[in-house]
């Protein structure tokens, strides 16, 4: 089974990075970008079959490693 974490900033942390990249695509006269923020993308093979059991893996894995939950949040998408 393949899952898919998404890690991004709280709404409510400075993101410079974003707002780098956000500066960038105006510089390059892209129009039409009103904001940009970044994050991290993991792609997780797991040899279980059983989702209930996964998702409690996966939120784990995600909270005591992958996520500094004091600044970001993170969504678990099941491929």
């Amino acid at each position: 089974m393949k899952i898919s974490v998404i890690v991004t900033l709280k709404k409510e942390v400075l993101d410079p990075q974003g707002k780098i990249i956000n500066q960038t695509i105006n510089n390059m006269g892209i129009v039409g970008i009103s904001s940009v923020k970044q994050g991290k993308y993991f792609d997780i093979e797991v040899d279980n079959n059983n989702p209930e059991k996964t998702r409690k893996t996966i939120n784990e894995i995600c909270e005591k490693l992958l996520v500094n939950s004091v600044i970001e949040d993170y969504k678990i998408i099941s491929n």
